[in-house]
């Protein structure tokens, strides 16, 4: 009797251990979901002013006529997509792109009157090649992803530029002109990438990692980045704990199989 009391209360001792260390393990993960829900947030639109001051770089004013040569070919690529399309996404895509440049188009300009950057009129030879090929194209699907992959690329291209102008220059007009393309350029490039056609095999590689800075201990980027994490480098840590709580299962398991046969 005594023998059956105790196997009882280990019995429920290890279900109580048990379903603590599951609760305290498994935690971690349900907050790492919820936070995956967490809004993201937006820019402010305090503290960007646009007076036009500091001094303009060389980069500063390329940008700005980058900014000005994407209005002018994709405007007409976009205006290509409604009519050429049948697909209706590829054609609210354009439309929606084509409008957003022509307000793009009108900040840039604004800029450039006031820091004297003369912009150009026509699109660059590249451009003009681009929408050569849409015009070209003998077949709404041709067309769609001519216009979705030239397009996509030309936004990726230009995406790093933009951060380097808005992180570096020492103009506050040229500042604001690079957040609010950095806005569209973004809003652009998921747009495209909704239409489902992306060729991403396509999209230029990333340039390799500069070497890590030296140091009794080499550090490299993902080394970092796991460290800020709170994880290690190509684990995840959900499947960590899920592992320890099998684990913790199949102990528990055995330890009441071993009393029970006492």
């Amino acid at each position: 009797m005594i023998a059956a009391r105790s196997k009882r209360r280990l019995h429920r001792w290890s279900v109580g251990v048990l379903a603590m260390t599951l609760t305290v393990l498994l935690a971690p993960a349900g907050m790492a979901r919820a936070a995956d829900a967490t809004p993201v947030p937006v820019p402010p639109n305090t503290g960007l002013t646009d007076k036009g001051a500091g001094a303009v770089s060389a980069a500063d004013r390329d940008f700005i006529i980058k900014v000005r040569l994407a209005g002018l070919w994709e405007i007409p690529a976009g205006n290509m997509a409604i009519e050429k399309s049948e697909d209706p996404r590829v054609v609210s895509i354009g439309r929606t792109i084509a409008q957003q440049h022509v307000v793009l188009d009108k900040l840039d300009i604004a800029v450039a009157k006031k820091l004297g950057v003369a912009l150009p009129n026509q699109p660059n030879s590249n451009q003009q090649g681009w929408l050569n090929e849409m015009k070209n194209a003998t077949s709404s699907e041709t067309f769609n992803q001519i216009y979705i992959d030239r397009l996509r690329a030309a936004h990726g291209n230009i995406f790093p530029a933009i951060a380097t102008i808005r992180a570096s220059t020492r103009n506050d007009s040229v500042r604001k002109l690079a957040q609010q393309t950095n806005q569209f350029v973004m809003t652009h490039m998921t747009l495209l990438e909704s239409s489902g056609i992306v060729d991403f095999g396509s999209l230029p590689t990333a340039p390799a990692p500069a070497a890590a800075a030296g140091g009794p201990v080499p550090v490299d980027n993902q080394m970092l980045a796991a460290a800020g994490a709170g994880g290690v480098p190509g684990v995840n840590t959900s499947v960590i704990l899920l592992v320890l709580a099998g684990a913790l299962v199949a102990g528990v398991i055995t330890t009441m199989r071993i009393f029970r046969t006492r």
